[in-house]
């Protein structure tokens, strides 16, 4: 890590050049303008102005008028950090709604006083040490404060921020502050979505007697599978964000036949076989790319690799690969789980089942995946498991 920092370093001890500045803008606005994601918008806005100013550290806090903090999920060397609003410099200049540009944080009369008074700043919670500082408030397209930009120590040898330096980030938070309202509002609509898929997948699963975190934990397995497997990260959330409605065709499902405790006739498990179809006849028709995806998940996470699943008989990569991840992430959870019907199994005895599934019940390569991404798998099992939702339910 510290030779990383090193190479880094001596990598960035000269300001850029108006011509490399001009490539800079452009390459971020970009990745900006065409992001989803919150947490990497705020990471490509956090790596436009830390390369702008030339600094060792760059973080975007964002102002929580609910909880009156600001926080940062996403900066340089540190995870999420939150500060009561009127905490530190940051505090300040979201206060103020004026700059702050300090070139020796610890011979700062305004600095040491932050320090003396006991207010929390970001050198206390990181162990980091600030020599030369800027923080530069941001506003949405209202005119309100939002946030604001804090850089950390200039990588030149000068080792202090210039006036140009000031007007190069005051310019990126400019951009940054009306960016992030639509990145925002974006993000706000997706997790409304996510919330209303889980809450659906749950409905299939509270029938049968079975818990929400198995809708968790399949979108955390099929998530885990999806980028071993090489998928970008937005594909592999847009599976994530589908897969818990995988069983919602369960809800037409006859309590006699989804609760029955003993085996099924055929005749049952034929209509057991149909949540398949009833599922993505209920998503099919949406035009949203996550209800799209949920619509095949629904539909064919019950084929397999040998063509002898339901409901189509399709085989090998006539599966969709949304259809192929989340088949053994169901599996993976349903057998490790108690249900109505049976006990769960050790883990020893699902991982033999997979080894002598692949190839037959699932695709070879998801299994493969699979097995290197088990001790993650393992994690989100423990975090998301029954025992700790039926600890929190009062008796």
């Amino acid at each position: 890590m510290h030779e990383e920092q090193a190479i880094d370093t001596e990598r960035k001890k000269n300001d850029l050049s108006p011509e490399q500045m001009l490539k800079v803008i452009f390459d971020y606005t970009a990745k900006i303008a065409n992001e989803r994601n919150l947490d990497r918008v705020l990471m490509h806005m956090a790596d436009m102005g830390r390369e702008m100013v030339v600094a060792d550290r760059c973080t975007v806090w964002l102002l929580d008028q609910q909880k009156q903090e600001l926080w940062t999920k996403v900066a340089h060397g540190v995870s999420e950090l939150r500060i009561p609003v009127g905490a530190g410099l940051v505090g300040l200049a979201v206060a103020t709604g004026k700059p702050i540009f300090i070139d020796d944080a610890y011979n700062n009369d305004e600095y040491r006083h932050v320090l003396s008074s006991g207010a929390l700043t970001t050198d206390q919670l990181t162990g980091y040490r600030t020599k030369a500082l800027m923080v530069i408030p941001f506003r949405n397209n209202e005119g309100e404060i939002t946030g604001c930009y804090q850089a950390v120590n200039k990588l030149t040898e000068q080792q202090v921020f210039s006036a140009m330096d000031m007007e190069y980030l005051t310019l990126a938070a400019s951009y940054s502050g009306k960016s992030l309202e639509s990145a925002m509002l974006t993000n706000e609509i997706e997790e409304t979505q996510k919330e209303i898929i889980f809450t659906m997948g749950e409905i299939g699963e509270i029938r049968s007697k079975e818990t929400g975190n198995h809708v968790k934990r399949v979108a955390e397995y099929s998530y885990l599978i999806a980028v071993g497997l090489g998928m970008s990260l937005e594909e592999a959330d847009v599976l994530k964000m589908a897969s818990p409605m995988h069983d919602i065709g369960k809800v037409a499902i006859p309590d006699a036949v989804l609760k029955k405790p003993g085996k099924l006739t055929d005749e049952e498990f034929k209509i057991m076989q149909s949540h398949t179809m009833i599922g993505y006849n209920l998503l099919k028709n949406s035009n949203r790319h996550i209800l799209k995806a949920a619509a095949i998940v629904a539909h064919q996470h019950h084929e397999k690799w040998n063509g002898r699943g339901y409901p189509q008989g399709l085989a090998g990569e006539e599966i969709h690969i949304y259809g192929r991840i989340t088949a053994i992430a169901d599996v993976f959870d349903a057998l490790g789980s108690d249900r109505v019907y049976k006990k769960a199994w050790e883990l020893d005895r699902i991982l033999n089942l997979f080894k002598e599934e692949r190839g037959q019940h699932f695709d070879p390569q998801v299994v493969d995946v699979f097995m290197e991404q088990l001790p993650k798998i393992l994690e989100v099992r423990d975090l998301y498991s029954d025992e700790i939702l039926n600890a929190d339910v009062p008796e």
